[in-house]
């Protein structure tokens, strides 16, 4: 009886170009942005290295070998989020190849995932994130060298759009130049899935982006026909911007300079930060979901345990029969 599966890949349907097809769907079809296609190339390929010990592969692989492969990621000591991760990008690849007729089966469709809580986001009190825009201010001021005060800058800067729009750190690192107009109240943003969002910037940040780019004109080499980049935050490296782990390291020294625990502080903690407080204060949880750019409200309800401890005071601060004791 002939399997379902192919006996034997060949050459063109190997691992490698079957994760760049797969690739290649998900960035023409899907929208999916550099940062997810890095994710998927980097499961897929940890997959495959799996799979190749045993002389396996993904058009020959069955339930039972993904199966095996889920437990060696757990052998391995990958928490069961890393491991629902893997496993979604299993799923999703081999709906591609049965949808491809690469395959004719698909053997991810029976699996299930580990059981997860899905845990609360780490967020920064008010007062914490209030620290780190006062120290980052203040470095701005210090008797430094102008290279080292454009750093500063560009640090301050950072910091206060994040705070103010919520924005991923991909989207913040790879604004435009001219998402800095003095007279903008408004930036656009290019999200995932090449989606445009409008978020409204504050004074603070605007006053932020005005400071450190008239720091950087006066920076710039006297080089009259030296082209000016179009990135806000612009580095020597291959994508002409700053990185984001550049930010990332910085955003750390600078909680450490606040008297904050560098490890509970990322670009992403900020991004929290941002959601939980609007929320406190009691911002609507659907506006809230049209800031972060998240498409289904279901990302946006892991805050929801802001709101119900925000009710919950409510109730206990104005309830007239509430203990008052």
């Amino acid at each position: 009886m002939r399997s379902k599966t192919s006996a034997r890949p060949s050459a063109k349907s190997s691992d490698a170009n079957l994760t760049a097809l797969f690739l290649d769907m998900l960035a023409a079809e899907q929208g999916a942005g550099d940062n997810t296609l890095d994710a998927y190339r980097r499961d897929l390929t940890d997959f495959s290295e799996f799979l190749a010990h045993s002389g396996n592969s993904f058009a020959g692989a069955d339930t039972e070998a993904l199966r095996a492969y889920l437990a060696d990621l757990d052998a391995r000591g990958f928490k069961s989020s890393s491991v629902a991760r893997r496993l979604s990008a299993l799923r999703h690849l081999y709906r591609f190849l049965l949808n491809e007729r690469i395959r004719g089966d698909d053997p991810a469709a029976i699996l299930s995932g580990p059981k997860r809580g899905r845990g609360l986001p780490k967020v920064l009190s008010i007062a914490d994130v209030d620290r780190m825009l006062t120290r980052a201010k203040e470095l701005t001021q210090t008797d430094a060298s102008p290279a080292q005060r454009v750093r500063a800058l560009r640090l301050h800067c950072l910091l206060e759009v994040l705070y103010a729009t919520g924005l991923r750190v991909s989207e913040l690192v790879s604004l435009p130049v001219s998402a800095a107009r003095r007279d903008a109240r408004m930036i656009v943003v290019r999200g995932k899935g090449n989606k445009e969002r409008l978020v409204p910037l504050n004074e603070a940040s605007r006053q932020a982006m005005a400071d450190y780019l008239a720091a950087m004109q006066l920076m710039q080499p006297e080089k009259k026909k030296a082209a000016p980049s179009k990135w806000l935050f612009p580095s020597f490296g291959e994508s002409g911007h700053l990185t984001r782990q550049h930010f990332a390291r910085d955003l750390k020294e600078l909680a450490a300079a606040s008297g904050l625990a560098p490890r509970l502080v990322s670009p992403h903690v900020l991004r929290h930060a941002f959601a939980s407080h609007l929320l406190h204060n009691g911002a609507d949880l659907r506006i809230v979901q049209t800031l972060l750019g998240h498409t289904d409200i279901s990302t946006t309800q892991i805050y929801t345990h802001v709101v119900e401890e925000r009710l919950k005071s409510m109730v206990r601060d104005l309830h007239p029969l509430a203990d008052k004791s």
